[in-house]
């Protein structure tokens, strides 16, 4: 696994204070708390990372916890998938995996305790009379009439809430607090809800289910974690954490928010997407243009440089947009080291070498990877007929054009010398075959006569060449900010070339039998992904991780 790059930041900095003044007696226990209603994506990494990341550095714990109080939502397929997602990234929750539907039992008693301390009650109003009587961010909110009932009353229709005598919708239990409070959060914040669902664990056992403020901060005071880390949106939510933890006398974990992952041209949210699976444009939440994990993984992005990413992005307290520049940086750092190179060509244009016997055969030596000895060579078949990238060759070049053109000499990669002789072209002038020579003296890349090329270029021989698919993947969004983007049209929004699929492509022999999720460096081209849910044996299919260089930079300046 690469080294990830720890920063100080303040929530370490916190944690060294409460482990220098003995709170929480030195412990260190930190969660990571997914709802199991949805895929893991890249934001999601930034907390997994900080959560089990910051336990391992202080020699702490980290519990696995699914926040499923949601039954109309949740599925045991989103449970196995997170857990998966986690694993792929490189954490391992060892025994400490706990769902808050372990704790509906102790939080039901909860929900008692406040009724009986007259710190809850049932109220009857719908969901906009209740917004009527929550005021504004301006004015004071209105308390319901409901307000006034006893604790007995209150104690009843909970029960019978919960003994499913009432439809959805019918009463909530809400927290007694101020309708007044600046915070609306703190405006009698709803604790209790009926849902006549079965739950994935539960089954039909449970008539109300608990809101997630409720449910979060009892479940880390069970489980006894010491610094809950949220994103910042939690923020307001707070002082409700803290107020039920106070008000039912029970052990108290610090929440402790930072700024969630806001990565330029990505989205991290459900809300665009949806209707882009909907509509075809992506063909799942595993599309490898999602920011997903599944989508990451099919892509070809690796755990160790996403890791990596999120040691360097650090942990800050304020909203700041992350250039994808880093991540796509990251990605190639990691890549570069690991990645075996072959040689690809994606369009095809044929060479006819005239002096090489037809019937010869020969074997190049290729390095497999410049930066990794251990990966060691392999052997390349090169034949009188070749195939090379058709943008490799010009016709009428300009001056700092180093490769193919007519009458100038390149060098085969791995290979030998070759001159352009003739150019042969259709009937509507497209050039289709190109007759060269080559240097029988040139092999390994110089000459009797010492002279040198400038351009080098790849190749493939045609008789053995793997007729393969190849999809260029590109960044799904031309906004650097979409999801606050003005322009909400998804034409305007989304990169018209975020997919482009080749067939023909002729790639070396050997990766034949690459096997799904391998990846690889199409020299000069970008590294490549065997993708794993359409490949066949025998048949391939080859997606763009990333190319070799950050293209969009010089799109910028155009």
């Amino acid at each position: 696994m690469s080294e990830t790059v720890v920063s100080k930041d303040f929530i370490r900095e916190i944690i060294n204070e409460d482990i220098n003044t003995g709170k929480f007696d030195g412990r260190v226990m930190t969660r990571f708390p997914p709802e199991p209603n949805g895929y893991l994506h890249l934001g999601h990494a930034k907390s997994i990372c900080l959560n089990f990341g910051v336990a391992e550095e202080y020699h702490g714990l980290y519990n696995l916890r699914f926040d499923d109080t949601n039954p109309v939502k949740e599925d045991d397929e989103f449970v196995e998938g997170i857990k998966r997602d986690i694993q792929w990234l490189g954490f391992d929750w060892g025994d400490r995996l706990y769902f808050a539907s372990d704790y509906f039992d102790q939080l039901y008693e909860f929900a008692l305790q406040l009724i009986r301390k007259e710190k809850a009650y049932v109220d009857s109003l719908n969901q906009e009379e209740m917004r009527a009587y929550r005021g504004t961010p301006h004015e004071p909110g209105r308390n319901s009439p409901h307000r006034v009932r006893s604790i007995e009353e209150n104690l009843n229709l909970f029960k019978q809430m919960q003994a499913g005598e009432f439809p959805d919708g019918a009463h909530v239990l809400r927290a007694k607090i101020d309708m007044a409070h600046p915070n609306l959060t703190m405006r009698d914040p709803v604790l209790y809800r009926i849902r006549h669902a079965d739950h994935h664990r539960t089954g039909d056992r449970w008539c109300v289910y608990p809101m997630y403020d409720f449910t979060h901060c009892i479940s880390d005071s069970i489980e006894g974690v010491t610094h809950s880390l949220c994103t910042w949106e939690f923020e307001n939510n707070r002082p409700l954490y803290d107020w039920i933890l106070d008000e039912l006398d029970i052990y108290h974990p610090q929440q402790i928010e930072f700024a969630p992952l806001n990565l330029a041209y990505t989205v991290l949210s459900k809300r665009l997407y949806r209707p882009l699976i909907e509509q075809g444009i992506l063909s799942g939440w595993d599309d490898p243009r999602m920011p997903t994990f599944a989508g990451l993984r099919r892509r070809g992005y690796t755990p160790e440089a996403i890791r990596a990413f999120c040691g360097r992005i650090g942990v800050a307290k304020k909203h700041n947009l992350i250039d994808i520049a880093l991540l796509e940086f990251t990605i190639r750092e990691d890549l570069n080291k690991r990645a075996p190179r072959v040689m690809g060509v994606l369009d095809p244009l044929k060479v006819v070498i005239t002096n090489y016997s037809v019937d010869k055969t020969e074997k190049m030596e290729a390095v497999n990877n410049p930066e990794d000895e251990s990966q060691g060579k392999r052997e390349v078949p090169f034949t009188r007929e070749i195939h090379i990238e058709r943008n490799d060759f010009m016709e009428d070049p300009p001056r700092k054009f180093f490769r193919l053109a007519l009458g100038r000499e390149v060098r085969l990669r791995y290979g030998y010398y070759i001159t352009c002789t003739d150019v042969i072209k259709n009937d509507q002038g497209r050039v289709v075959e190109l007759r060269c020579t080559y240097d029988p003296e040139s092999h390994g890349g110089s000459t009797p006569d010492g002279r040198k090329v400038r351009g080098t270029i790849h190749w493939v021989s045609a008789a053995h060449a793997l007729d393969a698919e190849v999809r260029l993947y590109d960044r799904l969004f031309n906004d650097p900010e979409p999801d606050t983007s003005e322009d909400t049209t998804l034409e305007n929004l989304l990169n018209p070339h975020s997919l482009q699929i080749l067939t023909g492509c002729k790639l070396e022999p050997g990766l034949v039998d690459a096997e799904p999720g391998h990846i690889f460096q199409f020299e000069r081209l970008g590294y490549f992904c065997v993708d794993t849910v359409d490949s066949k044996p025998g048949a391939p299919i080859f997606n763009r991780t990333i190319t070799l260089r950050d293209t969009w930079a010089k799109k910028q300046k155009i």
